[in-house]
């Protein structure tokens, strides 16, 4: 699917342009390149299951070392020591 607009005599540029732009979003060529430029394989179950596991062993590594007092309890982030 292409777009196209045609020059109305001495149409300037602008008027030309707004009227292309708004064709272009009307027939959603943009939005479907924009979804195309994103996609994303779908994960299977397995992939999913995996990353489950790893956010549980990072939630509970976090938690291990908050207590310890080894990692800052406001932004899950190392303490520096000075």
């Amino acid at each position: 699917m292409s777009v196209e607009v045609r020059n109305r005599g001495s149409e300037p540029v602008e008027n030309l342009l707004r009227r292309f732009t708004k064709r272009w979003q009307q027939s959603g060529i943009g939005q479907r390149e924009r979804e195309r430029r994103h996609y994303r394989k779908p994960e299977t179950r397995r992939e999913r299951r995996i990353k489950a596991l790893y956010r549980l062993s990072m939630r509970k590594e976090r938690e291990h070392l908050r207590k310890l007092g080894k990692l800052d309890d406001e932004r899950g982030r190392y303490m520096v020591k000075k």
